[in-house]
């Protein structure tokens, strides 16, 4: 296998984190070697300064989302940290209703994976009374493409599977000869998905009016610079009142006091005053 030397990870480290702002550390290039040694094949290419070469220099930007899909990590499954999804449909969901003439509802899932999240959300949104005839509108974003299309085909294994209550499962999929779970056009239709960097200032502008985000599990990934720029880039995307939801272990202490935060049933709200 070809070795990846060491002021050549320094240099693909800088260039991931210019372009994503994944923050690598020095003890993660074992996981840059083993992701793209085979990519190094597939392009018959010598070295990782050759591959680093073209991701600069080419033409050809499709590389780059190749290079995202390796990079990122997408162990993601349905109902995953559900106490917040329950604090937002059943709590925050129709107070943010309320506040639209004719009532409606619009949600961005900002590091969405296979899909698992925003197809749990509709699912809720549609289980609840109080929801359940409103409509809404599900905004589902990764950097990864790969990922993004398995989101869409909405075929599922055990593993994603595993916390579903037995009302969703009956209801919303039907099980194949494989032992997939494909999930019911229902629930398919109310989820859009988009390849969305969320550093990408001109890319996230076109999102706007958003009552809810999920951001959750992400901002691990990002140094202190990165995470703020983040969170600036989506609280410009929602409206006044809406809603920042990040991952059970994950804080914006010292990132930023735009947010307002609000403990919700040991759940923590940041919002949009």
């Amino acid at each position: 296998m070809t070795v990846l030397k060491d002021n050549t990870f320094k240099k693909f480290r800088d260039f991931i984190y210019e372009q994503s702002g994944i923050f690598i550390p020095d003890t993660k290039k074992y996981f840059i070697e083993n992701r793209l040694s085979k990519r190094l094949e597939e392009k018959n290419l010598c070295s990782y300064d050759d591959y680093l070469y073209m991701l600069k220099y080419s033409a050809n930007k499709e590389e780059m989302k190749v290079l995202f899909d390796k990079i990122t990590t997408n162990e993601t499954f349905f109902f995953r940290e559900v106490k917040q999804l329950e604090v937002f449909v059943r709590g925050e969901a129709p107070k943010l209703i309320a506040r639209r003439k004719p009532p409606a509802l619009r949600v961005w899932c900002a590091a969405s994976s296979t899909g698992e999240e925003p197809y749990t959300l509709a699912m809720m949104l549609m289980e609840n009374p109080q929801t359940s005839g409103v409509k809404f509108d599900i905004l589902a974003s990764d950097i990864s493409d790969s990922v993004l299309q398995k989101a869409q085909c909405a075929s599922y294994g055990q593993y994603a599977m595993r916390n579903v209550p037995d009302i969703y499962l009956k209801k919303y999929f039907k099980l194949n000869g494989n032992s997939n779970h494909h999930l019911s056009p229902v629930i398919k239709s109310r989820v859009r998905f988009s390849q969305i960097n969320l550093l990408d200032e001109k890319r996230i502008k076109a999102v706007r009016d958003i009552d809810a985000i999920f951001c959750r599990n992400v901002l691990i990934y990002f140094d202190k610079k990165a995470k703020v720029k983040v969170i600036e880039n989506l609280y410009e995307a929602l409206r006044p009142g809406g809603c920042l939801f990040i991952g059970m272990a994950e804080s914006l202490h010292d990132i930023t006091r735009l947010l307002k935060p609000t403990v919700v049933d040991k759940t923590v709200v940041y919002q949009k005053t």
